[in-house]
């Protein structure tokens, strides 16, 4: 172990000066040149300070090969060491069930950095530091006051069934054999949101084996490259979703084993799914039982002191990134993650929260202003950029994403340009964007400009996720998109012999809102788990205010597979985008140009990747001879186009109005700033996507 240093001496190679290259990109940073110098440089000296004595930052991430539980050997005897940093401790020792939890039996000795040792030699322990025995460190603080407590670096912990108390296993499995390669994937990422407890059908808490077994399948039928799984580190309180993490080193013990998860993710690379994992690095729970809270005793251990621990909002403390120590644990469960488990990337949890000290709690983020000044947390800010860093070292193709709802210039831009790093940011927006219009106006009152421009609205240079709805969308007090469409009447009518002027406009601005979103939207999708096929009701976890009922904590497959219902037309039509994007790389095309924007009849026309999107959002106003424009010119001619997208097309739960394979000759006509054109019949609450003929 080394200590801190605030040495800035040197310079990594390929990390700017200042901020000339986003500037480059973005001309109205020009006034902020200053601010993203000083980004620049604050980033260096903590790297600087890092790697002043190890090899490189991804060596510094290897506290868990160190810390925790770990093989070695000491005076020439092989054993098993246990290290813990809890500086302000006066006394650790380890109890558990090899020394029938007596504190008195195994202290262990303090270094200069304020990290405890002991070595469990082979010869004397072997036989009783068995595989999955129960392990604790019990800790006493400066006031001998002690506590038994779960070691930061554990791998594994189970609950008692009433939750009251934790138990650290000493996990000492043999080692795992995968079969199968990471994916290697040049398409965009088309993200499956999931969360591995609720995705039985049955009223229960769901298994790793049981996701493995029934639902990746299903997730690669629908036509999705990747998997974002919810929830997998460990978490005392299943109704957090995932989102406050006690263990960040351990699989939440209620979905299965270490193991377990690790054949999750074979299969899924095995199906040529990518593996992505809700990271949360933004905050942890405050419980002492089980968490980090308090470790060594102080209230300044992991996180921030009072008042700043505690985030205001979410009820969680918050880690002080300016501490060299905490930089390690959070960096190694980065690589841990990526080198143990063999995930394929992450997602980013409460990005936002990190970057601004007041959390962009309720803050509307309007101008640049807004993204620099003393706000700003330039130790979390830092602490991002080292771990995207750390991510691609490891893995040069991770894909790291961001959850930040501000916009902070730079987030999906490399480091190495004063960037964070992420190679991806969520479109945020657009999902707010569409429950508002949905609450506050009749779609016969959109405006298609300010759709097309919310839709399309984002920096050029940094790539984005787009998505109609998440899991944030589908929360109790919400409602998804289906429900908040067609509400009761998904109870009563979505049986396909059923007659409903409510489901037929629910399934068809569903289906609009998905292909507008997918077409202009990002590029990258994202879809949370049962949305594709409008899922009803809301997502709500057992809690004492619902009796402690899994009734909505579940997700309804068969609802999908029941071939009566609207529920599966749905699921082919998502389906169909997803395959859209697999045969013309829509997604990683340039964004969606806007050919035409008619506000009286509702109608928008885009062009991306050669496909021309014409969508008719008028409630009652079908249009026959609508000329658009398509790619080709009088010399080189395209002789005919066709629909090869239609929302209205029957296996989607449409009228059929438009003959499928329809053939729209070319015209030689000008239109749309293009230099021929062809006229198509698009119906009241419908839309196509137009393509040369073959």
């Amino acid at each position: 172990m080394s200590s801190p240093s605030s040495n800035t001496a040197g310079q990594p190679p390929g990390i700017p000066h200042d901020g000339a290259p986003l500037v480059a990109l973005d001309p109205w940073l020009a006034p902020y040149a200053g601010a993203l110098a000083r980004r620049c440089d604050n980033y260096r000296r903590v790297k600087n300070a890092i790697t002043l004595s190890v090899p490189s930052l991804a060596d510094f991430a290897t506290g868990h090969h160190y810390l925790g539980f770990t093989r070695g050997t000491h005076l020439g005897k092989p054993g098993l060491w246990y290290r813990e940093w809890a500086p302000g401790a006066a006394r650790l020792s380890l109890i558990g069930d090899f020394n029938n939890w007596d504190r008195a039996a195994n202290p262990m000795l303090r270094d200069t950095f304020g990290v405890w040792a002991l070595f469990l030699p082979d010869d004397t322990y072997a036989s009783r530091l068995t595989h999955d025995s129960g392990v604790k460190v019990h800790v006493l603080d400066s006031h001998s006051k002690g506590q038994d407590r779960i070691p930061a670096y554990i791998r594994r912990v189970t609950f008692d069934p009433d939750g009251s108390n934790a138990t650290g296993r000493l996990w000492l499995p043999p080692t795992f054999q995968f079969q199968h390669a990471n994916p290697v994937h040049t398409a965009a990422p088309r993200i499956y949101e999931a969360h591995i407890g609720m995705a039985l059908e049955a009223q229960r808490v769901g298994t790793f084996a049981e996701f493995s077994r029934d639902v990746l399948p299903r997730i690669a039928r629908a036509g999705y490259n990747c998997v974002q799984l919810m929830a997998v580190q460990e978490h005392p309180y299943y109704g957090s979703f995932g989102y406050h993490v006690s263990n960040f080193f351990a699989v939440s013990s209620r979905f299965g084993q270490p193991e377990d998860f690790k054949r999750l993710v074979d299969a899924a690379h095995a199906l040529g799914l990518k593996v992505f994992l809700d990271l949360v690095h933004s905050h942890a729970v405050k419980n002492t039982v089980e968490g980090l809270n308090a470790l060594d005793g102080t209230d300044h251990h992991y996180f921030h002191a009072p008042p700043r621990a505690l985030h205001p909002a979410w009820d969680s403390m918050l880690f002080d990134y300016s501490k060299h120590e905490v930089l390690r644990f959070l960096l190694s469960n980065v690589r841990f993650w990526l080198e143990e488990f063999r995930v394929d990337g992450f997602r980013f949890d409460g990005v936002t929260s990190m970057l601004y000290h007041d959390h962009g709690l309720g803050k509307t983020f309007t101008c640049y202003d807004d993204y620099f000044g003393p706000n700003i947390d330039h130790d979390a800010g830092a602490y991002l950029a080292l771990a995207t860093e750390v991510a691609h070292a490891v893995k040069p193709d991770a894909v790291c994403i961001a959850e930040d709802v501000s916009g902070m210039v730079g987030i999906a831009r490399p480091v190495r340009e004063g960037g964070f790093g992420f190679d991806y940011r969520l479109a945020m927006g657009i999902p707010d964007y569409w429950i508002k219009l949905l609450k506050e106006r009749p779609d016969e009152a959109w405006s298609m400009g300010e759709l097309f421009h919310t839709l399309s609205n984002r920096r050029d240079s940094e790539k984005h996720i787009a998505y109609a709805e998440s899991h944030d969308q589908a929360l109790v007090g919400d409602k998804t998109l289906a429900f908040r469409l067609m509400d009761s009447a998904m109870y009563t009518h979505m049986n396909k012999a059923s007659q409903s002027l409510v489901i037929d406009r629910g399934l068809a601005l569903h289906k609009l809102i998905r292909l507008l979103t997918f077409f202009v939207g990002g590029e990258g999708w994202l879809n949370f788990m049962g949305n594709e096929f409008g899922h009803p009701e809301w997502v709500d976890f057992p809690r004492q205010g619902n009796d402690f009922s899994y009734k909505y904590a579940r997700r309804q497959w068969s609802l999908a597979d029941n071939p009566d219902l609207h529920y599966e037309q749905l699921a082919r039509f998502d389906l169909a985008l997803q395959q859209l994007d697999e045969q013309h790389h829509l997604l990683t095309s340039p964004r969606a140009r806007l050919m035409q924007c008619d506000e009286l009849g509702k109608r928008i026309v885009a062009e991306r990747a050669n496909l021309i999107l014409a969508v008719n959002l008028h409630p009652a106003m079908s249009f026959t001879d609508w000329r658009i424009g398509v790619p080709g010119s009088p010399s080189t001619p395209t002789a005919a186009f066709t629909s090869i997208l239609d929302t209205d097309a029957q296996p989607f739960g449409g009228h059929a109005l438009v003959t499928p394979g329809h053939t729209y000759p070319a015209q030689a006509q000008p239109w749309d700033e293009m230099k021929q054109s062809v006229q198509i019949y698009v119906p009241a609450r419908s839309g196509q996507i137009v393509a040369a003929r073959k």
